[in-house]
């Protein structure tokens, strides 16, 4: 079947263009109405990607499905998948009828609010399809609206602060990366990406403004590259965002934000910093990795002393992306298998935290961590789910948490034992706070009198939940079901990166 990927991306965009135009009017059934369609419509993105990697050759370490069509001013439309985007299209297809279906309690502008959702999945998935440079700027800056929107109108009390906050830190570091794709086209004489991948960016030191700047050219754009795509992980120290931008947004918003768009930016380094700019990156790669390992303390530490369970989760997710980040720059097999896996499996168990969070903000609203209590005796359904993904996020054996940071930890040893045992800690830490909140909301005596009447999960609530337990369970026990479809790429990437490496680039770089 051709055009398969438009068709993914293409969907939703035009099921929010229907519901915008066809809807009229309010009221109960027209917002039921607007839900279902809303689900529907994700839905059938999601069975029709499963064609997507139905045919999909693991084996095959160029991009597949590939649409190149002439667009407009001389560029292409070309869309991709390759066996490091793949899964990434598939996390967004599955996570978004889950997110539909926990939005049923949503009572204000819902027809608003489930376009904002479409068009957002639409874009999502045209990050990981693009092979074009402009057509990827385009859905990676395009993603920021709907996500502004859903932050700023339906976000909490401080939400416009927050939403602003969230635009800003992107855009800011999109900008720069604005200009070096501008530079790479001037060099290359071409947006298309596959051709900018054979393309070698030049790699000759020189001096700017009285600085030797090891890696020349490379070294500039992997750094315009990189304001960006840290930004959008987001690494520390320019994370501050997502706490606001987590705990403001609503219980959806707080899962699509964790669960995708994080993710761009590890698909961003692996996509674009390490095959195109394979000297800048190896320059700065001791850089990276310990601004990875300071991260994974810091924001752990940071998490211990959270009041508020979403800050606390969108901590967690701060230092869980630093393995990430930690295996990508470590540049061999398990390092970057342990990333991606790392990221897809983060992509269900902070989706579904977060959304253990909203059940009972539904029906206390408020996530402050001392409301809570004693919930095991009221709530044992919840209770059991809760501990599965807090087991999951800490990185117990059994399950996809444990996969991925084990792979980075194993990848990153080979580089730098001390980068490796710094972020080791993390592992403790994040026991700590992790068991720590659970204790404090599931365990202990009912004794707070406005908990006694609290309900436990629904029959919708339970099923929402169903997917993301069988997937967190299917990845740790069985995780050759990612790493044989991502394997033949990691292996190719890290291939053509060391040979990329020129001897005397790299004496360069010891030396200074």
């Amino acid at each position: 079947m051709e055009n398969l990927l438009s068709i993914i991306t293409f969907v939703p965009l035009v099921a929010a263009a229907i519901l915008a135009l066809v809807q009229r009017g309010g009221g109960a059934a027209a917002d039921r109405n607007a839900k279902w369609f809303a689900l529907t419509a994700t839905t059938v993105t999601f069975l029709i990607s499963l064609f997507v990697l139905a045919g999909f050759d693991p084996a095959d370490t160029g991009f597949q499905f590939v649409e190149d069509r002439d667009w407009i001013m001389g560029l292409n439309y070309k869309l991709g998948v390759d066996g490091i985007s793949i899964l990434f299209v598939m996390l967004t297809t599955f996570l978004m009828p889950i997110t539909i279906a926990s939005c049923w309690g949503v009572e204000k502008r819902v027809k608003e609010y489930m376009i904002a959702f479409l068009v957002l999945e639409g874009l999502m998935i045209g990050v990981f399809v693009a092979l074009d440079l402009v057509l990827f700027y385009l859905f990676f800056e395009a993603g920021l609206i709907p996500m502004f929107l859903i932050i700023g109108i339906w976000g909490g009390k401080d939400r416009i602060y927050a939403a602003f906050k969230f635009f800003l830190y992107t855009f800011l570091g999109s900008v720069l990366m604005l200009v070096a794709m501008i530079a790479m086209y001037l060099q290359a004489g071409t947006t298309d990406m596959v051709q900018l991948l054979q393309f070698e960016f030049a790699s000759e030191s020189f001096k700017l403004f009285g600085f030797q700047i090891v890696g020349g050219l490379q070294t500039l754009l992997f750094l315009a590259f990189f304001a960006s795509f840290a930004v959008k992980m987001p690494m520390w120290p320019v994370h501050t965002w997502l706490p606001d931008a987590h705990v403001q947004a609503p219980t959806a918003g707080s899962v699509v934000l964790a669960a995708v768009l994080l993710k761009m930016g590890g698909y961003g380094f692996l996509r674009f910093s390490l095959p195109m700019f394979p000297v800048g990156s190896d320059v700065m790669s001791g850089f990276v990795l310990w601004l990875s390992a300071i991260a994974i303390v810091y924001t752990s530490l940071v998490a211990l002393a959270q009041a508020d369970m979403k800050k606390l989760i969108a901590y967690s997710s701060v230092a869980h992306m630093g393995y990430v980040t930690m295996g990508i720059f470590a540049v061999n097999q398990q390092g970057i298998d342990g990333a991606i896996f790392q990221m897809l499996s983060h992509g269900f168990i902070s989706g579904a935290l977060f959304l253990c969070v909203g059940v009972i903000y539904d029906r206390m609203h408020t996530r402050e961590i001392d409301a809570y209590g004693g919930l095991v005796n009221r709530m044992p359904a919840y209770a059991l789910i809760f501990m599965f993904f807090t087991m999951a996020n800490v990185g117990l054996p059994g399950t996809s948490g444990f996969v991925g940071e084990f792979l980075t930890l194993m990848g990153i040893f080979q580089v730098n034992t001390w980068v490796a045992a710094v972020a080791a800690t993390g592992v403790i830490l994040s026991a700590a706070y992790a068991l720590w909140l659970y204790r404090r909301v599931v365990f202990g005596d009912l004794i707070k009198e406005s908990l006694k009447t609290i309900t436990d999960m629904t029959a919708r609530e339970k099923w929402i939940f169903a997917p993301l337990v069988a997937m967190t369970l299917i990845l740790g026990i069985y995780p050759s079901l990612v790493t044989d479809i991502i394997g033949p790429s990691v292996e190719a990437l890290v291939t053509d990166y060391h040979a990329s490496l020129p001897a005397t680039e790299l004496a360069q770089a010891a030396a200074h």
